[in-house]
């Protein structure tokens, strides 16, 4: 740094940045020439450039300032200033967000049901949404008189009922409810008065289903499931009784709500017909309902089936009506004939509402019996009744009597048509003996070898086709051969005829 020479700072020149030669300072000696431009020091590409050779007798130059700046004491700037720095880029101005805005207050905040310990609440959506969507709602309730508030439940329910539990009984207690989206809470909604945690005695009442009002009827084994739905608060003593009785917990079932109440029978009998009523009661009120249910089944047979008069093709019939109707009413009888030389059955009336009928149309000549059965709302009765005795078709005009004739005796004493031929076979191979008999009734036959009955023996296999007979002999050997005879027997006679049959080796 140069000394001061006045306390005013001292004035510079612009001059060019590259090569650059001070000024000389005031009141310092200005060298020859001093009015003509200094000549500019040669700069290499590569190198640094040269600092300027200033003027004999003038003040050497400073020393270039730390940052390109000039030093604080007026100090002339260095004899090459540092590149210029790009002008950063001007940032993104972000567009304003719109404003937030909470959704309407919810509408139509009103009590659904009340206990002795809970509050039913329920409303509708918010008529406005505001900027965005709805998170949910938030519940809160105070007891009357006081201004704090508690959540009924922790977090926001998407819901637009809820159920509050666990309130003081007796207490006077206020509900408000919030909407709640990004911009926060709504204004709330409350209740128009206090609402005192109390169950409403509510008068029982019994809703009978239309199907129930009249007389159930059900099959023998089928189930039995009566639902009866009801009304009352608090809830009512729920009471079932049969034909005035107790009900049988083994045979039937009672299940309760708070809503319903359930009859249910497994597998029903004849025995679990008749009238059932149920009964709720709430302190000294109460109601009731009688549902009447009839068990069915199939009916009995008819009795006392009898023929009362028979003329021309036509059979007068008449019975009784079976002493088991199945528990509900006949509705007709199904009528069948058989000839007695088919026995084939065949439906004469399928459905005839009397107990008393006329069969027609049928054959001269025949004899014929006859079958009812019961018909009711189940199926026909399982066993039919009979008639006593049969109904013989008379033929008109004279009757024919055949011409007799003695009978011819057909019978034939056997006799064989064929003889056995005596054979040689070689042993190990199947062999058979053969011959052909007839006679009338058929005879008998029986093989023998050397006089013993074989007939028993698991070697040998006798056939008879059209009175063929054949002996087969299973794998002979040398102690298989000897005399075979056939013999035939019947009530006129007897016939037999025998051979010989004699075993070879094996030749090697």
């Amino acid at each position: 740094m140069l000394p001061k020479t006045a306390e005013k700072k001292p004035a510079t020149e612009e001059v060019p940045v590259d090569g650059a030669v001070k000024a000389p300072t005031e009141g310092e000696a200005k060298p020859e020439a001093a009015n003509e431009p200094a000549p500019e020091t040669p700069v290499e590409p590569a190198a640094p450039a040269a600092e300027p050779v200033p003027a004999e007798g003038a003040p050497a130059p400073a020393p270039p300032a730390e940052d390109g700046a000039s030093s604080a004491e007026g100090d002339p700037p260095a004899d090459r200033a540092p590149p210029a720095e790009p002008a950063p880029a001007p940032e993104p101005v972000p567009e304003p967000e719109p404003p937030r805005t909470p959704t309407s207050e919810p509408v139509g905040l009103c009590v659904d049901d009340i206990s002795d310990t809970t509050v039913s609440l329920k409303w509708r959506t918010p008529e406005h949404l505001g900027s965005s969507e709805l998170d949910g709602y938030g519940v809160e309730y105070c007891k009357e008189g006081s201004d704090e508030w508690v959540p009924a439940f922790e977090g926001l329910t998407e819901r637009t009922s809820v159920i509050i539990r666990d309130l003081p009984t007796g207490e006077k207690m206020q509900f408000r409810v919030r909407a709640y989206n990004t911009a926060g809470p709504s204004a709330p909604t409350s209740l128009a008065q206090a609402v005192t945690i109390r169950e409403i005695m509510q008068k029982p009442k019994i809703w009978i289903p239309r199907n129930l009002r009249q007389t159930l009827i059900k099959k023998v084994e089928e189930t039995i499931n009566l639902v009866i739905p009801f009304q009352g608060k608090p809830r009512p003593v729920i009471t079932w009784s049969k034909d005035g009785e107790h009900l049988n917990p083994k045979q039937v079932s009672v299940r309760n709500s708070d809503t319903d109440t359930i009859l249910f029978i497994r597998k029903s009998e004849r025995k679990d017909s008749g009238k059932y009523e149920v009964k709720l009661q709430i302190e000294n009120v109460e109601d009731t309902a009688s549902i009447s249910i009839q068990i069915v089944d199939l009916p009995g047979s008819p009795e006392k089936l009898k023929i009362m008069d028979v003329w021309g093709f036509n059979v007068a019939l008449e019975w009784k009506p079976p002493k088991d109707n199945g528990n509900c009413e006949i509705t007709g009888y199904m009528v069948q004939k058989a000839d007695k030389k088919t026995m084939e059955w065949y439906t004469v009336y399928e459905l005839y509402r009397r107990t008393n009928c006329v069969v027609a149309d049928l054959i001269m000549g025949n004899e014929y019996i006859f079958r009812i059965y019961a018909v009711n709302m189940v199926g026909l009765s399982l066993e039919p009744c009979f008639s006593a005795d049969s109904a013989y078709i008379q033929k008109t005009g004279f009757e024919y009597k055949p011409p007799t004739y003695k009978e011819h005796d057909f019978s034939e004493a056997p006799k064989f048509t064929h003889p056995l031929v005596s054979r040689s076979v070689i042993a190990g191979y199947n062999a058979t003996l053969s011959c052909s008999v007839r006679g009338i009734p058929k005879p008998k036959v029986t093989w023998y070898k050397n006089k013993m009955d074989i007939s028993n023996e698991a070697k040998y296999r006798m056939f008879s086709r059209q009175g063929v007979l054949t002996l087969e002999i299973r794998k002979p050997c040398s102690f298989d051969g000897g005399v075979y005879m056939c013999k035939a027997v019947n009530t006129s006679g007897e016939d037999a005829v025998e051979c010989k049959l004699e075993i070879r080796r094996k030749y090697p």
